[in-house]
């Protein structure tokens, strides 16, 4: 093969390969073009190494190559430039699909907290088998209210960060067993429930409620949150609906797993305002607006933010933005 005669022959391709490779955008019939042109360029490739080895004609038009294969496959998406569409649309739609499950399991924990609560407050029987007066006297007028301040703020806070970040973690992932997440709420409601029944018991129910809310309304919202993430992957498996098992699974895990990425923020979130805000100086009804502002700027983000992102036909689903950066862009 005369390498001059093929490359005078086949480099109007060639320069058209690397002209539309590069471009930002292209149409529908650039785009089939592009596509022709590599498969074209690609046998061209073959032939030339086969023939000659390497050259610098070759090496031109294996560049040319790369570079269109880039416009299939894509780059790899910067970390930095994928935040954005993470926390504005991602994240949001996550949180919205699965919004009647968070109501449903804070609903059903606030009732059997507050039945537990009415059980052990009004029945003196059931209220000595959790110590004897002197202890729960202990525990109405000091340990209750110690418990937020024996530890020095960002340590509590930490503290409290890592350890509810780590069961709204584990209720994802642990909610396709369909138990763990039910054992989890029923725990919690219950350890509610105990502290409101002691603390009503012995008249100091407004204690409770001044300690528990600021923290309390977006730390248990973002519990409920993850609890019902991890229903919904179960419900994923129990009734997949026209997909296959391991096709819902995979759909809605990847989805939700960016729940427990929104998750670790607002408990971080609360964390800090149960270390610095609960045990505080501030008047009583300042803790709780601040605790009222939090869960209002959360529950905007995942109702109206989140509303919005669906419209625009966000799934949450992380692959998403990767997937689409690998298409060719058609204008």
């Amino acid at each position: 093969m005369d390498l001059d005669a093929y490359t005078a022959a086949r480099s109007a391709d060639w320069d058209r390969l690397a002209q539309l490779a590069k471009r930002r955008r292209l149409d529908g019939r650039e785009a089939d073009e592009l596509i022709d042109l590599y498969q074209s360029g690609a046998s061209d490739l073959s032939a030339i190494k086969t023939i000659a080895g390497s050259t610098a004609t070759g090496d031109r038009l294996s560049l040319a190559l790369a570079s269109a294969r880039l416009r299939f496959t894509g780059a790899g998406a910067n970390v930095f430039s994928m935040l954005p569409r993470f926390f504005v649309y991602q994240l949001p739609a996550a949180l919205y699909r699965i919004r009647w499950v968070v109501l449903a399991v804070a609903v059903a924990t606030v009732v059997v907290a507050t039945l537990y609560a009415i059980w052990i407050s009004g029945n003196p029987e059931v209220l000595r088998n959790f110590g004897t007066d002197a202890q729960l006297r202990q525990y109405v007028d000091h340990s209750f209210i110690d418990y937020y301040s024996n530890n020095p703020a960002a340590s509590f806070s930490g503290q409290v960060w890592t350890n509810n970040a780590w069961i709204a973690a584990q209720c994802i992932a642990f909610g396709i067993t369909g138990v763990y997440v039910p054992f989890v709420l029923l725990q919690n409601a219950i350890g509610v429930g105990t502290a409101a029944g002691v603390m009503f018991a012995y008249g100091r129910g407004d204690v409770m409620f001044s300690y528990i809310l600021p923290h309390g309304m977006l730390e248990l919202t973002s519990v409920f949150v993850a609890a019902a993430a991890g229903l919904r992957i179960f419900w994923a498996w129990i009734a997949p609906g026209a997909r296959t098992r391991a096709q819902a699974l995979a759909e809605d895990g990847r989805a939700l797993f960016t729940v427990a990425v929104g998750c670790a923020i607002s408990l971080f979130v609360s964390g800090l305002i149960e270390g610095f805000v609960t045990p505080s100086e501030l008047p009583v009804w300042a803790k709780i607006t601040i605790g009222a502002l939090a869960l209002a700027a959360f529950l905007a983000y995942m109702l109206v933010l989140g509303r919005r992102a669906v419209r625009l036909g966000e799934t949450g689903d992380l692959t998403e933005y990767e997937s689409g950066s690998r298409r060719v862009v058609a204008g």
